[in-house]
């Protein structure tokens, strides 16, 4: 944890500004300590450089080993391809003339994918994950100076209110408890005029034609390490069978879906490693996650209604997108 980051940061429960105590410093990095809040009733641990806000074991930990087993699997930058930079942009339509300089909320980081992106545009970086993947974005982006981590709760963000100009949660919201609840806190975090990008799964009649929901039931309450190693054998040997269906004429991207993998060939431009890589990693995203819920374009609507904000947009760029900005100073 860099010091400065300490201006940012409030009790989850409190709201009350924190102060150090015990700190160990390492090359100008706080390497662990506490975090007290001011009636120093509630404390915090900095462990391995990162603040953390969150009980070490939670219904995120699928997630914190997927990305500490598949820690550079996504980046742009060790996959040679601007995949995650592509969806970046999309999402928002933001510019990274609009970032430069500016101060982003990365809610659900993960290993940092798009982080990395809005980093190398030049932004100020506050990325944020429930789960221990927080280890693995650090271990990934720490050699950027304007690159800041926590682990913290998206339903009480240990942070100041009003602050950032822009707010994005991407690939994360369908996978708490309570999606509209997650999406509730998310626009207090905005500065006046920022702006705020989600995405969630589509809820649809087609949602539940898809073989990941009737598997779901059944690998989501097996241990993690064994879908993971039922998935290392199986995954090799469905990627083929997903392939040859994915070239039958005029049915083949329907039955392609039968086979309960996810297969990026003819979609991302990934050599066969990558592809495996990419394949198991996301076939064990869409089976592990205790919760799974995909919204309708009319509730993300309404959120983003209830919460006050303004020009809102909704449309579908791989998953269901949904932004909006907060009214600036004077109220426009």
């Amino acid at each position: 944890m860099r010091i400065g980051l300490l201006d940012l940061l409030r009790c989850p429960q409190t709201g009350q500004p924190l102060h150090l105590r015990d700190a160990e410093e390492k090359d100008g990095e706080i390497v662990s300590g506490w975090l007290l809040s001011d009636r120093e009733d509630n404390r915090y641990p900095i462990r391995d450089f990162i603040p953390r806000f969150v009980p070490a074991s939670n219904y995120a930990d699928s997630f914190g080993r997927q990305w500490n087993q598949f820690r550079q699997t996504q980046l742009d930058s060790y996959s040679g391809h601007p995949i995650s930079a592509r969806r970046f942009w999309q999402a928002p339509g933001w510019t990274p003339e609009e970032l430069r300089g500016q101060w982003v909320l990365d809610v659900g980081c993960g290993a940092g994918r798009f982080a990395e992106v809005a980093l190398l545009a030049g932004a100020k970086v506050l990325a944020l994950d429930y789960s221990r993947a927080v280890d693995a974005c650090f271990q990934n982006l720490r050699h950027y100076p304007d690159f800041h981590i926590i682990q913290g709760d998206i339903y009480h963000l240990p942070l100041r209110e009003g602050i950032f100009p822009f707010v994005y949660c991407l690939g994360v919201l369908q996978h708490t408890p309570d999606v509209a609840k997650a999406f509730a806190g998310l626009p207090a975090m905005l500065s006046d005029g920022g702006q705020l990008c989600v995405d969630v799964y589509e809820k649809s009649w087609k949602t539940h034609l898809l073989p990941k929901y009737w598997l779901r039931p059944i690998t989501r309450r097996m241990s993690k390490e064994r879908l993971f190693a039922m998935l290392q054998r199986t995954v090799p040997r469905m990627s083929p069978v997903s392939r040859l269906l994915a070239r039958v004429p005029i049915a083949g991207p329907l039955l392609k879906r039968t086979v309960p993998i996810a297969d990026y060939t003819g979609v991302l431009p990934l050599n066969e490693a990558q592809h495996l890589e990419w394949s198991l990693l996301d076939t064990f995203d869409m089976l592990s996650p205790e919760f799974d819920n995909p919204q309708s374009a009319g509730t993300l609507v309404r959120w983003f209604e209830e919460a006050g904000l303004l020009q809102i947009k909704v449309l579908r760029a791989g998953h269901l997108v949904g932004r909006g900005c907060k009214a600036g100073a004077t109220g426009d």
